[in-house]
């Protein structure tokens, strides 16, 4: 459609409709010298011609007027005849020259117009050439797309039937080899069957192992376990005591008893391998014949902000913010020794223990923790 309205555009401009007046043919014939001498001629006759009827035309106004020969000799001199046409004339000229000029102003700018348009041409007439050209250029590369276009789904459609043979092959052999593994499958399951009812077996041995078991092993790694030893043959509800084994290169034991809430001072022991098991009978001993004191203490950790430090055999109350109780346990609490009353400390000043005493004989941990949380005097 561009390409339609640029040819009818080009037609429109063709040099071949302008028609401009050549004087260089009348000049080359000729006959443009002898037109000239003509109107020349004729023009200088017409003017001589022109003068003279104005003279006689004031000649037969004057004489018009006059009415005796001595009025006639009076009479001033007339003015020059045609003095009012001449002048007239001289205004025609005048006109006609700026008229003149006004033209030639415009044929300068009507050839400066033809210039450019001419130019324009040119350069639309290339422009056109160079569409067409590119206009080819694309029909030549869209057939060769077109071309490769269809190369490329003629291989992609032999490429798809070879994929497709490809595939049902192999969907055969996977229906043969899925039908080969249904029958693994389900001897398989038979077996899982048998070892599902061997591992419930094994299970339930292994609960009861644990539960004869004084100690539960919490995680295993190459060179260090983690366990916990259940006193489960105490009177007491003694909570697991934690502690770690550490295995040396050199056949040799690290064990580290942690102190936890257990209250049990926290000690290692170090030796080899062969003696590890002597070494958790004495630390379970050890946690055992201490069981009803630290069972006690176990037991008011949940009720009491207390904190014990078993190297000291000293229990710490913290009653308030402002208010601090320590205690003391002797060796062989609560059997062979007392629980005492050491200080009791109230917004940085020592308090008179004369006065603080429970009302009961040989107060247990528990009488004194009970009695001094409930003293309104602290």
């Amino acid at each position: 459609m561009a390409t339609e309205k640029v040819v009818a555009l080009l037609e429109r401009s063709d040099p071949s409709h302008l028609k401009p007046c050549d004087s260089t043919e009348i000049q080359e014939t000729g006959e443009g010298k002898v037109m000239t001498s003509y109107l020349m001629d004729c023009r200088r006759k017409q003017k001589l011609m022109c003068q003279q009827l104005c003279v006689l035309d004031e000649m037969l106004k004057l004489l018009a007027g006059i009415e005796s020969a001595e009025q006639f000799l009076n009479e001033p001199c007339p003015p020059k005849p045609g003095s009012e046409a001449r002048a007239a004339w001289k205004a025609l000229k005048a006109e006609y020259h700026q008229q003149v000029q006004e033209v030639e102003g415009l044929i300068v700018t009507l050839e400066d117009n033809m210039t450019e348009l001419h130019n324009k041409r040119q350069r639309l007439e290339a422009l056109l050439v160079a569409l067409e050209t590119k206009k080819a250029e694309c029909k030549e590369k869209e057939s060769a797309a077109a071309k490769r276009k269809q190369k490329a789904e003629n291989q992609l459609s032999l490429q798809l039937e070879d994929s497709l043979q490809t595939a049902q092959n192999a969907l055969r052999v996977c229906d043969k080899r899925l039908t080969e593994l249904k029958g693994e499958v389900e001897e398989q399951l038979a077996r899982v069957a048998d070892w599902t009812l061997y591992r419930d077996r094994l299970h339930d041995m292994l609960e009861v192992t644990q539960n004869n078991m004084q100690y539960r092993l919490l995680s295993v790694s190459p060179s260090e376990l983690c366990l916990e030893l259940l006193p489960c043959s105490t009177q007491q509800s003694l909570q697991p005591l934690c502690l770690s084994v550490t295995m040396t290169t050199d056949d040799l034991f690290h064990l580290q008893v942690f102190q936890g809430t257990a209250g049990l001072l926290e000690e290692s022991v170090e030796g080899p391998v062969r003696q590890l098991s002597a070494a958790l009978l004495e630390v379970m001993q050890h946690y055992i014949s201490q069981g009803e004191m630290l069972a006690e203490i176990q037991a008011l950790h949940s009720r009491f902000a207390i904190d014990w430090c078993p190297a000291k055999r000293l229990l710490i109350f913290l009653k308030s913010a402002t208010t601090v109780c320590h205690l003391e346990l002797d060796e062989g609490y609560p059997s062979a020794g007392k629980a005492r009353l050491v200080c009791v400390r109230k917004d940085g000043n020592l308090l008179d223990l004369a006065t603080l005493q429970p009302p009961v004989v040989n107060p247990v941990l528990t009488d004194w923790l009970e009695f001094l949380s409930s003293n309104p005097d602290l």
